[in-house]
């Protein structure tokens, strides 16, 4: 699997992402509770794995892979010295953990990275134990929900959507996961709409920030389809001037799905 958000500045800018909200309620709507055995596939810097391990308490276990080693080792660092939790670098579709093994499986954030998401499901299936949960949580087209949006600026940045697509990034990886997740054949299918974030008016100064991250590590890629740095520059400006604005309303979606293995 590729990262196509990788840079320097990635481990601080997913920290800061994953610590603006609490994931807690999700986990427990989705079935995640004390005692179970529980698996983080892509874990990234680990904030999520220690919601996890607080749900399942000193009964329970949280297993969490992460591909990157500098995600990894941001996860040992904030998870050092807590008990019943194990640390592994893997990545999906082979994770080369075992089978039938967990009683609640949570992805968030991956499948949108990946050009084949059925074997990257099956392989959370697999290690799910029979009667356990599978939770895949993924965008529904993020920087697409503005309101007023500047029709020209709406065209600019279907330059970059389309970029984005030509490098295999699914930006709406969260509206298919419950089609796939009827074709792996999993049971009790439910989907969750959750806000990704929501700003009536400027956005809050973490949300900003990485908005400039996300555009400076995807310039080469943007740079390509804005005809060059210039172009690009001025997109930028404008959809920050956007973010910032008083009068406008910015909003992006998270659908979690979430089945039991038969």
């Amino acid at each position: 699997m590729s990262y196509l958000m990788q840079s320097d500045e990635e481990v601080r800018r997913l920290k800061a992402q994953a610590s603006a909200s609490s994931y807690a309620d999700r986990l427990r709507l989705t079935g995640l509770g004390p005692g179970q055995v529980a698996l983080d596939a892509g874990c990234g810097p680990g904030i999520i794995t220690a919601e996890m391990l607080d749900l399942v308490g000193p009964g329970g276990r949280v297993v969490a892979i992460e591909p990157l080693a500098e995600h990894l080792a941001a996860a040992r660092a904030l998870l050092a010295g807590r008990p019943n939790v194990e640390l592994l670098q893997g990545a999906l579709p082979d994770t080369k953990l075992p089978s039938d093994t967990f009683d609640y499986v949570w992805c968030q954030y991956v499948f949108e990275y990946l050009a084949e998401p059925r074997p990257a499901l099956e392989e959370l299936v697999r290690v799910a134990r029979p009667g356990g949960k599978v939770v895949v949580a993924d965008i529904d087209g993020v920087g697409l929900w503005n309101w007023p949006f500047p029709e020209d600026l709406q065209q600019e940045s279907q330059k970059l959507l389309q970029a984005l697509r030509d490098a295999r990034f699914d930006l709406h990886a969260g509206r298919k996961m419950f089609h796939l997740f009827r074709k792996v054949g999993l049971a009790d299918i439910r989907v969750h709409l959750s806000p990704f974030y929501v700003a009536a008016g400027p956005v809050d100064s973490r949300l900003h920030e990485d908005w400039v991250i996300r555009f400076r590590t995807l310039r080469p890629l943007a740079e390509r389809a804005f005809g060059g740095a210039e172009p690009y520059d001025v997109f930028c400006r404008r959809f920050l001037a956007l973010l910032d604005d008083p009068d406008t309303l910015k909003y992006a979606m998270v659908l979690t799905t979430e089945g039991v293995k038969r």
